[in-house]
């Protein structure tokens, strides 16, 4: 299956079974390594603490707001309910990933066998730039609700406590993706292309794409 937007190529699979079976390149023979954890497990343990200073940061606003407006001002039992909401996102989660994908690239988007892990898997090179949006588009799934939720009226309980729940998923999930981000930014050079193959991250110099 495909979806026609810029990127003509985007598929949906599901389970995954192997993630270097749709990230095998071709890689340039002058492609440079950059050094990443070499599983998903590794790459969010690795990651953790950027999720645990999101969390914080959610819970932070949450606070602010309780203080601010003197009073509760979320409904408890609908957190779960948008936290729930948020997860059946993670699909659009890695669409969003997909869409920044120019239309030659092949994407393929779908459940990793035995996990609740959802992935985007290409393996085409991209400038820093757009790698960097690639990575932290899926934050408007977060930043959204978090907004809405800062905006809404203190009565608006029920709407309140939805929108952090939907928040909370929708801004700490991308933390493998900022994990990516901050590294690519330390290690490669702002003229880079920087692409996925097999297992790896890497780097191709611009004099050397071809």
């Amino acid at each position: 299956m495909s979806v026609g937007h810029e990127n003509e190529m985007i598929r949906f699979k599901n389970p995954i079974e192997n993630i270097s079976e749709y990230q095998s390149g071709p890689l340039p023979k002058n492609a440079i390594r950059i050094e990443t954890p070499s599983t998903i497990e590794e790459l969010m343990k690795k990651a953790t603490p950027i999720a645990v200073i999101l969390c914080v940061s959610l819970f932070a606003a949450m606070l602010v707001k309780n203080i601010y407006c003197r009073e509760m001002v979320i409904a408890p039992f609908m957190i779960p309910v948008g936290f729930f909401i948020g997860f059946c996102l993670l699909i659009v989660h890695e669409w969003l990933h997909a869409i920044v994908y120019p239309r030659d690239a092949k994407v393929t988007i779908g459940r990793m066998r035995g996990k609740i892990t959802f992935v985007a898997l290409a393996s085409y090179p991209l400038t820093r730039r757009r790698f960097v949006l690639m990575s932290l588009l899926p934050f408007v799934l977060g930043l959204l609700p978090l907004g809405l939720f800062i905006l809404g009226k203190p009565e608006w309980r029920i709407f309140n406590g939805l929108m952090f729940g939907m928040a909370g998923i929708g801004m700490v999930s991308p933390f493998p993706d900022v994990y990516n981000v901050l590294t690519v930014l330390r290690k490669a050079e702002r003229t880079d292309y920087i692409m996925f193959c097999q297992d790896d991250l890497f780097r191709v110099p611009s004099e050397e794409k071809s």
